[in-house]
């Protein structure tokens, strides 16, 4: 089955934020099918400057609170426009559509709500919430509550505020709807409480009355859903009840025309999942949860970085923050391969992969697009070592992108080169860019970019960096480091 970045490529052309919207989507859009109790499919059109163009489904979310239509998975599929008269009204008005009809490929009558995705004031894709036939009978209080927030998370959609922008992708532990759920009014008292949720809590040591109690009283900390309500981005915590008891808890707040009118707290009984954990005492299982739990600390330190960010008006300081956020990045980067392994040691080849997609998000446009490849194999390093290879790599490929093509050129390649020898790696960054003056020099050079550059690679790695004009028949700026990787042979 091929990937969301598989099928936009393929079938859309997508700047790199159209497509980082749809992946956080994809991401996060999970409890929407639960609330709704209908599957979630994702909708984006070939070439949307012909009107008849078909349709492909990018992305496929089934329902853990109700039966599921389609058996069979639905992305990739090419769908001719015609046979979806909703989803095209969704992409032509930018409005929501719903309307029950007839469904062919499923042989019979089916609900459909037809949401567009809005993104830079653009309808990116049409998310179709499909359900079966209401029945003829009035909805519980559950699936009224449930049904209401869906409403309201589909116009956040349609008003471009979900998914959230600094929200990272959502774990698969974090709490589905079934698992339990509060609903909260723009403050923080709760008009309702699922079942599952009031189970929750009475594990939690909590047994009273739910309902039009404030959050704080229930025993969640108070700054969590000031947070959440002030940044306007989800929050995930736990709520803690001795050794034996632990509730991962998800506040999503619900926005409308730029306020916050309430908030989805989403909750989970992890404690068997906590116990077993603190069984693990190995020293592996140590290094992991160390490594994970720095790399979330590194990504909420993105988090606000990025919030800050917005704020500036100063270009010279937003460029500033964000070349700061990808030097955490690709650190991160390091910790989550090294929580995953629980080891010490990564692939360089591995850490590379994600530095290009990042820097290819963050840097390329589509008026000037960039190609990247990598040549070569490289070796398993120390978590040291990778974290300083994944620091200048990431300032290597931003320089190549920013001062190889400008604004005005028409963009290219960049190859990143790994040789690796017995007791050496040459990493070459080569772009076929504009290119540098021949005397440069790398000392006098004066940029931040190339001063952290040189002091990773002469104090962490023992290196040396070369930066030079490229030769033969090539163009551009070749910069190459040498790092020593080993002893050589006994």
């Amino acid at each position: 089955m091929a990937t969301l970045g598989e099928l936009t490529r393929q079938h859309m052309a997508l700047d790199a934020g159209a497509r980082a919207h749809l992946r956080r989507l994809v991401g996060s859009w999970a409890p929407m099918a639960d609330l709704s109790f209908s599957d979630l499919l994702l909708f984006g059109r070939t070439d949307p400057a012909v009107p008849d163009a078909e349709l492909v489904v990018l992305g496929q979310v089934r329902p853990a609170t109700a039966q599921t239509l389609y058996v069979d998975d639905q992305i990739g599929r090419l769908i001719p426009i015609e046979q979806r008269p909703l989803i095209r009204q969704a992409f032509e008005t930018g409005e929501v559509h719903e309307e029950e009809i007839e469904l062919l490929t499923l042989g019979r009558r089916v609900r459909i709500t037809a949401i567009p995705v809005l993104h830079d004031g653009d309808v990116l894709a049409v998310v179709s919430r499909e359900s079966r036939q209401l029945e003829d009978r009035l909805p519980s209080e559950l699936e009224w509550t449930y049904l209401d927030v869906f409403q309201r998370l589909s116009q956040m959609m349609a008003d471009g505020t979900f998914p959230f922008p600094f929200e990272d992708a959502v774990s698969e532990e974090s709490p589905r709807v079934g698992d339990g759920a509060l609903v909260l009014e723009a403050g923080t008292r709760v008009t309702f409480s699922s079942p599952n949720a009031v189970s929750a809590l009475h594990r939690a040591g909590y047994h009273g009355r739910i309902v039009d109690r404030r959050l704080e009283d229930l025993g969640f900390d108070g700054g969590l859903i000031e947070s959440a309500y002030k940044l306007q981005v989800p929050i995930l915590s736990e709520l803690e009840r001795g050794d034996n008891v632990t509730i991962l808890t998800r506040i999503l707040p619900l926005i409308a025309d730029g306020t916050v009118t309430g908030a989805l707290v989403l909750m989970r009984d992890v404690s068997d999942l906590r116990r077993r954990d603190r069984m693990l005492v190995s020293m592996d299982a140590t290094i992991k949860e160390i490594h994970h739990r720095v790399k979330n600390n590194l990504q909420t330190v993105s988090s606000l970085l990025r919030i800050q960010g917005r704020r500036l008006e100063s270009p010279e300081a937003k460029t500033a923050i964000d070349e700061s956020v990808r030097r955490i990045q690709s650190i991160a980067i390091i910790h989550e391969m090294l929580a995953a392994s629980g080891g010490d040691e990564v692939a360089l080849t591995e850490v590379i992969q994600p530095i290009t997609s990042m820097a290819e998000s963050s840097l390329v446009s589509s008026d000037r697009p960039i190609r990247f490849r990598l040549v070569g194999e490289g070796p398993t390093l120390s978590a040291s070592k990778a974290s300083s290879l994944a620091v200048v790599i990431t300032e290597l490929l931003q320089n190549a992108i920013e001062h190889g093509f400008p604004p005005g050129t028409d963009g290219g390649a960049v190859t990143v080169e790994l040789v690796n020898g017995p007791t050496e790696l040459r990493v070459r960054v080569h772009d076929d860019g504009v290119g540098v003056h021949d005397d440069f020099d790398v000392a006098t050079s004066g940029g931040l970019g190339l001063t952290i550059i040189s002091t990773l690679i002469s104090g962490e790695l023992g290196g040396a960096l070369k930066i030079k004009p490229a030769t033969g028949p090539q163009r551009g700026t070749v910069a190459e480091v040498r790092v020593t990787i080993g002893d050589g042979p006994d």
